[in-house]
């Protein structure tokens, strides 16, 4: 996978993150046998950002800690066009992130690297509507996460 990072907040502290999350995304690939690479942007916001994000697009006016746009959702009947690779969006907050961090006991690394990998999750198909759903992602979410961050 190839990841464009777009930080809307400027903080460079993120950057320093792209070894973790290039890890993630090849962990990702074996986990899922993927046989593509895929395009993946990620963008950095804060609590303000993602609320109107939120509230744009899910009609809930309140921030939340990470929110993925794929391009080609399950349900689509559409296929890519050869040569198109890219997956779709992640949007990471950045405060939600401290706050979580703070509140799990664990580090703001494995928390950037816990919420990157649920949204990666999300663009690659899966989701959490039901509980079979919801198993069968957090399962692979710490079989991602753990082989690189340990708790």
């Amino acid at each position: 996978m190839e990841l464009t990072l777009i930080n809307q907040l400027e903080d460079a502290a993120w950057e320093k993150q792209l070894p973790l999350l290039e890890a993630i995304m090849a962990r990702c690939e074996q986990v899922l046998r993927l046989e593509e690479s895929y395009l993946v942007s990620l963008v950095i916001v804060d609590d303000e950002q993602i609320r109107a994000i939120n509230r744009s697009y899910r009609k809930i006016d309140k921030p939340t800690d990470v929110i993925s746009f794929a391009l080609k959702d399950q349900e689509d009947d559409y296929e890519m066009m050869e040569g198109e690779r890219e997956l779709g969006d992640i949007f990471i907050n950045v405060d939600a992130l401290k706050r979580q961090a703070e509140a799990y006991g664990h580090s703001e690394e494995r928390e950037f690297g816990f919420l990157f990998t649920h949204g990666l999750l999300h663009l690659c198909g899966y989701d959490h509507m039901s509980e079979e759903q919801e198993r069968e992602m957090f399962a692979l979410q710490e079989q991602i996460i753990d082989a690189i961050i340990k708790r």
